[in-house]
């Protein structure tokens, strides 16, 4: 087996970070965007690369409005998780929805969204997000049943197990968009345009930790009944695939 070529240059990467994140994952990464970061930097490891090849800036696009970086100082773009609604008219979101349209109205730099950035980005290419009322909250480890092209994405796996948080939803693919995978509660599991752009509805950046943390405020706070919180926790420490989604967007924005 040959070895792994030396990339020419490292991959710049700006993280927009869409939300602040909570105390004990606050006190450990000291930055939302750094729980991304941290899954983009195993991700390279597991790639055959080293932390060193990565450039990785972070940009608070709630709190600071309309500040992103330049295009020409990037090579990839990716938009986190966050709590607040992707359907929403604020300027921060109406912001960062003209910023995605940019993104995507160029073909050098590519485009990464888990989660509320997922589903910005189905958002910026013309798809219906919302509240998924029918189906409500999915949460903790979920199994995503992979389409064809989700099996290749995904190193010939048939599931995809990953950590989910959220009852908003993308509720079509976009035309020219490839479906990654579906669950009985969401239809489109991630998104993919070869050398353009990767989504997931889950949470490949999360840990056991962070979920837990999550489950117990939101619990507390009676956004979960004791049902969904109880059965949630019953999965959270089940074994995901969180690495190898990170290893597959770092493959992804070399072109791998």
């Amino acid at each position: 087996m040959g070895s792994i070529p030396k990339i020419n240059a490292p991959l710049r990467i700006a993280i927009l970070e869409c939300d602040t994140g909570l105390p004990k994952a606050l006190e450990k990464y000291k930055r939302y965007g750094a729980i991304s970061s941290a899954l983009l930097e195993s991700g390279a490891e597991a790639a055959g690369l080293t932390k060193g090849d990565l450039e990785i800036t972070m940009w608070d696009v709630v709190n600071e409005v309309g500040k992103f970086p330049s295009l020409e100082d990037v090579d990839g773009v990716f938009l986190t998780g966050s709590k607040h609604d992707s359907f929403a008219s604020n300027p921060w979101t109406n912001a960062l929805v003209s910023f995605t349209e940019k993104v995507l109205a160029q073909t050098r730099v590519k485009l990464i969204g888990v989660c509320f950035g997922h589903q910005i980005i189905g958002r910026a290419m013309g798809a219906k997000v919302g509240r998924n009322d029918s189906q409500g909250w999915e949460v903790s480890v979920t199994d995503v049943d992979l389409t064809t092209k989700g099996k290749a994405v995904f190193e010939g796996k048939d599931v995809l197990s990953i950590y989910q948080m959220h009852k908003d939803i993308v509720f079509n693919h976009p035309p020219g968009v490839q479906l990654l995978g579906s669950t009985s509660r969401c239809k489109v599991q991630g998104m993919f345009v070869p050398g353009r752009v990767f989504t997931v509805q889950g949470h490949p950046e999360f840990t056991e930790e962070i979920l837990v943390e999550i489950l117990e405020v939101r619990h507390e706070q009676g956004v979960f009944g004791d049902e969904i919180y109880e059965e949630a926790m019953k999965r959270v420490g089940r074994k995901h695939d969180g690495l190898m989604v990170g290893k597959r967007f770092v493959e992804f924005l070399m072109d791998r």
